[in-house]
């Protein structure tokens, strides 16, 4: 998670917890600590469940406390390289269109915080970009 204040990062925290085990009291001790005026989560692409338990927390928090929710695509965060889905298959980003594509070495993406958001392209719809790999 990215705390930032005048689009600039301030503050950085992780965790290697499952996103079911620490988002929501991550986001409570932030909420705690800040006036939170917007939240910016990656829409996907990426593992389903994490992206479909984001979105609903977030949209709750939304609803209940009226802290924007907006999202950016995964691909903002890694520099365009492909995203893992499952086995040897890579969500891949070709223009506009995202594809699943196999890819036989793995392929190890670091996605990072911008330092700033000023450029970071937002979906005010903040909608999921579920992308699920044909089986």
């Amino acid at each position: 998670i990215g705390i930032y204040k005048d689009k600039e990062l301030i503050e950085t925290i992780s965790s290697e917890k499952k996103t079911s085990e620490i988002l929501l009291p991550l986001l409570v001790r932030s909420m705690q600590r800040y006036d939170l005026e917007n939240i910016i989560y990656t829409r996907g692409p990426g593992s389903y469940m994490a992206i479909k338990l984001t979105y609903i927390t977030l949209k709750t928090i939304e609803i209940l406390r009226g802290i924007k929710c907006l999202g950016c695509s995964a691909f903002a965060l890694n520099n365009g390289a492909p995203i893992k889905a499952m086995g040897n298959l890579y969500f891949t980003k070709e223009k506009e269109t995202i594809i699943t594509k196999k890819i036989e070495q793995p392929v190890n993406a670091e996605f990072t915080l911008p330092q700033s958001i000023q450029d970071l392209p937002l979906d005010e719809e903040s909608t999921p970009e579920y992308v699920l790999p044909a089986v």
